[in-house]
């Protein structure tokens, strides 16, 4: 008997307590004038956010151009360098969108730790922007007398790999490079990186 005398007002607490709960988030709804407007703008920079930005496109870029849909085993051109450093060329391929890609492999061969500085040019504010990268690259159409530097965006970062480590002994790493397209007549271009031979590349697609 005395257990069902504490029970009931228990529960009858728990009652007005729940009544009063939801008295108050009824006021609340109906005072929401502002609240809406509150979830509204709460919503629109997540919306915003949802935009990459210019870093995440250069990084999607990179990623993208880096390796992707590349034989690793075809070898077009292996391009000698300083201090026994080899760049393989994997692909050179033309894309829709009105440039070239070049992409292969550096390896350090000799027995030393290599630096990679020295391939981003002597173009001061290139260099500034692309610390080791290969923005020093360039393609030679000799038929149509032009030379092809890399792209770049608005801010002077180039479209290629940059913020290459230093080479440590056997050790690789992948590079891509991307150039305007020169004219779909022509399909072989010499390409030229500081510190390494020039060659003779075929371009795909």
């Amino acid at each position: 008997m005395s257990i069902r005398r504490f029970t009931r007002p228990r529960r009858v607490v728990a009652a007005v307590s729940l009544a009063a709960a939801m008295t108050l988030a009824v006021a609340g709804c109906g005072t929401d004038g502002g609240g809406d407007k509150t979830n509204d703008a709460g919503s629109t920079p997540s919306s915003t956010s949802s935009k990459p930005s210019d870093g995440d496109k250069d990084a999607k870029q990179e990623d993208t151009a880096a390796g992707e849909n590349v034989d690793p085993n075809v070898k077009l051109a292996e391009i000698r360098g300083q201090r026994g450093i080899t760049l393989v060329i994997n692909q050179v391929k033309r894309d829709s969108g009105g440039f070239v890609t070049v992409q292969g492999e550096v390896k350090n061969e000799s027995d030393t730790n290599q630096p990679t500085s020295g391939w981003s040019g002597s173009e001061a504010l290139l260099v500034e922007k692309n610390a080791n990268s290969v923005a020093g690259a360039a393609l030679v159409d000799k038929a149509g007398k032009k030379r092809y530097y890399i792209l770049r965006d608005t801010d002077g970062r180039c479209l290629c790999t940059t913020g290459i480590l230093p080479l440590q002994p056997n050790a690789s790493t992948p590079v891509f490079m991307q150039f305007p397209a020169p004219p779909s007549t022509t399909t072989e271009v010499d390409f030229v990186l500081p510190t390494f031979a020039t060659t003779s590349l075929k371009i795909s697609g």
